[in-house]
Parts: structure tokens; sequence; C-alpha cells
């Protein structure tokens, strides 16, 4: 993130440009308008431009060294005295911009004592001029200067926060996708265990129906009995997996009913009556050819119309309607379509869910290839969402 314009003008590698600026003023000043006749207020000014030009590097020791120059010009009567006042109160004002505490505070005090020591013979008469005079010379540059070390520190906090914000975003985001990911995993593992148990129940029914066969070679019976135990073994394994993947509060009915003909559409009419208790008002159409999408692709038909209606039921408000549309296209894609009007949300929508749920949603799409949009309508919210089918050479990127 950029640093602001506060930090940047009062910056030490700036002190040094904003001096000179100073300098050349005051120059100016000295050759235009007080025009010094002598020798010695040439060199009061020289020495106090100097000591201004080493307050880029040394602050309080400039201070404390302009504060006695300008007891010292005072003393000789010199014509520079004002200009010096200048240069010790701009030294007081860098002094505050950086530092508070002791060093600030003695500063402020060998000013405002020089400023005390030259109105000595005013006093005390004149108490409250000489009182003026010191808030003028060393109150003001010490109020601003520490209004500016305030702002700029704020402005640093304000830049911290916001970098530790983003970075909490960012990881909150990588949690989001590798917790759908793992969700991911886990419901293709209940897919490919269902489709092993299936193949070991097949494989041990061929084992009994050719043992029953006596002209069988034995060779077909050991072959047929090893790809038991393997698929067996498979099995196992597989099931642990899931066990391990499997979160502890996760219900839910097991994933692989899904490859049998039909659930899909069963699994997306159970997701709308769902819904429609919860009080959202729920229109579905749902293409009869999904009843023959692949599982991978009918678990993110699935997921999105869960998310999507559970995200209407919740930031729709009461007494909205919602509309679901599953449709197959001619070459093969899903496309899915969750429009809700928002007929119960007391405010506009914003520009994004707060929670992981589409970010869930988006990073499964991404990983089958396809394109999901989502965002406020004219009416409501719209999300959209297109699967396209499995080419050959193409593989979801798990």
């Amino acid at each position: 993130m950029n640093r602001s314009w506060i930090e940047l003008a009062f910056d030490r590698r700036f002190a040094l440009t904003r001096v000179c600026a100073l300098a050349c003023v005051l120059i100016g000043d000295f050759l235009l308008l007080q025009r010094p006749s002598g020798a010695q207020d040439w060199g009061l000014a020289a020495a106090g431009l100097v000591l201004c030009l080493a307050a880029g590097k040394w602050a309080f020791g400039a201070l404390l060294a302009q504060s006695g120059l300008l007891v010292v010009a005072h003393a000789l009567s010199a014509s520079t005295v004002s200009s010096l006042k200048v240069l010790a109160a701009v030294t007081l004002f860098e002094l505050a911009v950086r530092q508070s505490g002791r060093r600030l505070a003695a500063g402020t005090t060998a000013l405002a004592l020089a400023v005390a020591v030259n109105r000595l013979e005013d006093l005390p008469g004149e108490l409250l001029p000489v009182l003026y005079k010191m808030g003028i010379v060393a109150g003001l540059p010490l109020l601003l200067g520490a209004y500016v070390r305030v702002t700029r520190d704020a402005a640093a906090h304000a830049r911290q926060y916001a970098e530790q914000q983003e970075l909490r975003a960012e990881q909150q985001l990588l949690a989001a996708r590798a917790a759908e990911r793992t969700t991911i995993a886990r419901e293709l593992h209940d897919l490919v265990a269902h489709h092993v148990s299936s193949m070991v129940l097949r494989v041990g029914v061929a084992r009994h129906v050719v043992a029953a066969t006596s002209t069988t070679d034995p060779r077909i019976i050991e072959v047929l009995d090893d790809l038991h135990s393997s698929a067996g073994a498979a099995l196992t394994d597989l099931r642990r997996l899931v066990a391990v993947l499997r979160a502890p509060d996760r219900t839910g009915s097991d994933t692989g009913s899904l490859v049998s003909p039909g659930a899909l559409s069963a699994a997306l009419e159970s997701v709308v009556h769902h819904s429609r208790q919860s009080g959202l008002a729920v229109t579905a159409s749902l293409d009869p050819r999904v009843a023959r999408l692949d599982a991978v692709r009918g678990l993110a038909v699935l997921r999105l119309a869960q998310e999507g209606l559970a995200n209407a039921a919740k930031h729709a408000g009461p007494g909205a309607h919602a509309e679901l549309a599953v449709r197959v296209a001619d070459d093969a894609a899903v496309h899915v379509t969750i429009h809700d009007d928002g007929a119960g949300r007391t405010r506009p929508p914003a520009p994004g869910p707060s929670g992981h749920g589409l970010i869930g949603m988006r990073e499964r799409v991404d990983l089958l290839g396809g394109r999901l949009d989502a965002g406020p309508a004219a009416r409501g919210w719209r999300l959209t969402a297109e699967l396209p089918a499995f080419a050959p050479d193409m593989e979801p990127k798990l």
C-alpha cells in the first residue's frame, strides 16, 4: 500500500528539501528586505541558516544552539533577531514532528527561555506580552509539530491495519478454498468407494458362479480370488480415508447415492423443499436431462443449489421469491441460475456476500473448468454458473 502524503511530506528524507527552501526564502529576505549592513549580522544569519540545515539530522542539538544564538543576537542588537526566531521555530517544529518526551520538552523550554531572556528588561510590567510571544515562538510550532506527528502515526497505523486486514482476507480465502477442495475430495472418495463396493460385489458373484462350473480353469478362479481380495483391501482403505476427510460436525447422506438414476433430481427437489420450509418462496425449473449427469458435475450442481438458495434465504429477507433453473444445453454443458427478487431486504445488496459460500462455489466451478458470476441484479441478487461437458482429454483440476 502506498504511503500517505502526510508521511511523505514529513519524512526525514524530505527535511533537507524543506529547510533548503526556507533558507532560500530567508536569504531573499536578508538581501531584499532587511539588508544586514555589518559582518556581524551576516555572520549571525549564516550561523542560523547552518543550524537550520543541520536540523535535518540533529534537530535537538540545532534547536539548543539556535536558542543560544538568539540570546547572543539580541545582546548584540543584531537586525536578524526576528529571522533567527523564525529559524528556531522551524527547527522546533522539525523536532516536534520526529520526537516526543524529554527531548521535545527540553528544546521547547530552551527556546521559550531564550525569548524570555531577551525581554527581561520588560518584566514584570510586560508579563502578558512576553508570555504571548513565548507561546507564539515556542508553543505554536510545538502544537503544529505534535499534530503532524500524531496524524502521521495514525496514518501509519491505518495502513498497517489495512495490510493486516488484507492478509487476513487472503488467508481466509485460501482456507475457504482448501476447505472446499477437502469437501470435494471427500465427496469423490465417497463416489469411488461406492463404485468399488459395487465391483467387489460383482467379483464375488462371479467367483461363486465360476466355482460352480467344473470345467473352469483353476487359474481363472485364482485371478478372481486375487481381484476380490485386492478390491476388498482398496475398499477398506477408501472407507478409512473418507472417515479421515469427513468433518466431524458434518452430516448428510452418502454422496455415492448420486450415481443412481434420478438421484440428482430428487436431491434438488429436496433442497427446494427445505428452502421453502425456511420461508423462501422458490420456483424450480429442472431439466429432465440432469438425471443423466455424471456424478462429479451432479455434486457441483447440488452444491450450487444448496449454497445459492441458502444465501437467498439469508440475505433476501422474509417474503422474498427465488427462482432456481438447471438446464442442460445441447453441448452437454450445464447452466445453473439462481435469482432472488430481494423483496424482504431492508437495504440495497452489498457488492458481494460476506461469507465463504461464494468462494467455495467459485472454487468448485473453477476446478471443473466452468464459470461462475454472482452479484446484484436489477432486482435482488443473481447467480449464474456454467459447467462444461468433460472432453475426452479433460479432467477436473483436482
